[in-house]
Parts: C-alpha cells; structure tokens; sequence
C-alpha cells in the first residue's frame, strides 16, 4: 500500500514511517522543511512538501495514495480552536480526495476529549465542544462518503526516548520551582502508550479498521498522577507535594487544565478487534530508565 503520512516526522510519525516501512508499506512524508526532507529521505521515504494550511496540497498527496495516516496538528494550547479548524480543514480536504474509493484514512485524537472520572471506551462519542470533537465526527462521518475513516485516540502521555510532550514539561516544571507536584490527592489517573506500540496500531488500523470507528492507543488503562510525580522526585531527588485544583494554573502553567485530569481509558476493544498487544515500557517504567532526566532535559516550547 502507498501510504501518505502527514506528521511523518513528528515523535509519533517518525516512528510510524519505520512501521510502515518495514510491513511493506511505501511511504510518502509530508514535511515543509528540508531537515524533514532529509530525514524521510534516510528512513526510506518519498517526500511531499507542504503543511497542514495547505488543503489543496494535502488533497492532492491523498488522492495519489492507496490510504492516508493523519497524525499532524498545531499544538497551539493557547488558541484550541484555531487549531481544531486547521485540523478540520486538512480531514476535509484529504476525506473528499478519498471519496467513493473505499481507501482508508486514519485520524488522531486524544483520550481526554471523552468524558472524564470514569472508564472511556471506544464506543464513547466525544464531549461536544473540544477541539478535536468536529475532525473526529467528521473522519466518521466519511463511512457514507466511501471512504474507510477511522480515528485513533491517543493517550496524553505517548512516552519514550525523544519525547516533547506533556511529560517533559511536568519534568521541567519540577527543576524550576524544586518540587514535584501533583493536584489534589494525586488519585486522578493519566492512560499512557509508549511511541513504539502507538507506532504499531496506527499500522494496524491502516490496514484493519473498518469504517466509522474509533480505537484506543492505551497501553497503561491509568496511571495516577502522584505516581509520575513520586518518579520525578526521586529522579530529582526533590519533595513531593500536593497543590491545591485552585492554583494548579498558577503551578504547572498551561498543563495547569490537564495535571487535575481523571481520564482512565480502555483499550480492550482494540486489543481484541484488531489483536494490537503493546509490549514496550509502560509510563512509570520508561521514566525509571532514566532518559527523561538526562543533561537538562530541554524541552521544545509549546505556544
């Protein structure tokens, strides 16, 4: 299969083209610059130059290929919406190139656009009103255009070596103030999934899902959040401590909305539909490696 990825060299794609790649897939990158150029070029990859503002290009690249991986987004924390426009436009655009061809197009949400403080399913619609609700509606929707849309939900913690997410920022945050923090009790709970097996189901719903479904890239169903900071702590051989929900913006910054999340997610279904079994570190245990707390675990700044 000839596969378009968009997001071909972010954390998670970057491992996704080596999948691909390697079950005998081709792959074409989307990437706007020439290190992203180089580096599919290395991985094995043919290079399409564009962006995600760019609708027609991204119709174009989806019409020449026998199914589409979207994994790209604007992690503007700041303006959500902006963001889930951009979003909404691109699945659009590569979703009408698709149309009446029954070619599958694989689409990336998150686990905590579903309801909270209780276990999220596959078969839970998400809240309305989140940024990610209207590309995900819309990717299913395209089962009665003949399109094979689907939508992969991922943790809020996707860990391992190269992580720039949530992850090394909470770590960050700890080496500025010489605490480790958690909200509350700390008992509210964080899915996680390591890049390598988020890496593999996105393969397999590529290949599997049927139409106008959704799948759970959840290897750990709940980690609670006191655990991930008693990790750091001991890493940084720094107290844990408890901050009140009030002032957890104050602490933690822009993760201040997500620290406090209680959002323990299943992935049952997907482990059995589609026989995905993660066998990487779960999260406490890559963050006991070690790697995240090497040098000064510079983290990339997020708008």
């Amino acid at each position: 299969m000839r596969v378009f990825v968009a997001g071909a060299t972010g954390f998670i794609g970057s491992a996704v083209v080596p999948e691909l790649i390697g079950a005998g897939h081709e792959v074409v990158g989307l990437t706007r610059s020439d290190d992203g150029a180089a580096a599919l070029k290395e991985a094995g990859a043919e290079v399409f130059r564009g962006s995600l503002d760019d609708p027609e290009g991204l119709a174009r690249a989806a019409d020449g290929a026998d199914g589409v991986i979207h994994l790209a987004f604007v992690h503007d924390f700041v303006d959500f919406d902006a963001a889930g426009a951009i979003d909404l436009r691109a699945i659009e655009a590569m979703g009408a190139a698709l149309a009446g061809s029954d070619r599958p197009l694989v689409v990336t949400s998150g686990t905590a656009i579903a309801p909270a403080g209780r276990l999220v399913t596959e078969a839970d619609a998400p809240l309305p009103g989140t940024h990610r609700t209207p590309s995900e509606e819309a990717t299913v929707a395209l089962a009665e255009r003949g399109v094979r849309g689907s939508v992969v939900r991922l943790a809020p913690s996707v860990h391992g070596p190269g992580d720039r997410g949530f992850v090394p920022h909470l770590i960050r945050i700890a080496r500025e103030k010489g605490v480790a923090a958690h909200v509350g009790d700390g008992a509210n709970r964080w899915p996680g999934v390591h890049r390598l097996d988020a890496a593999r189901l996105f393969r397999l719903v590529l290949e599997q899902a049927p139409a106008g479904t959704r799948w759970h890239a959840a290897a750990d169903e709940g980690v609670p959040f006191r655990a991930i900071a008693e990790v750091i702590g001991r890493h940084l051989d720094i107290p844990v401590v408890s901050v009140p929900p009030e002032r957890a913006g104050e602490h933690f910054g822009f993760l201040g909305r997500f620290a406090g999340v209680d959002n323990p997610t299943s992935s049952a279904a997907t482990r059995e539909r589609l026989g995905w079994r993660p066998t990487e570190p779960g999260l406490l245990a890559d963050l006991d490696q070690g790697h995240y707390f090497e040098g000064t675990s510079t983290v990339e700044p997020i708008k």
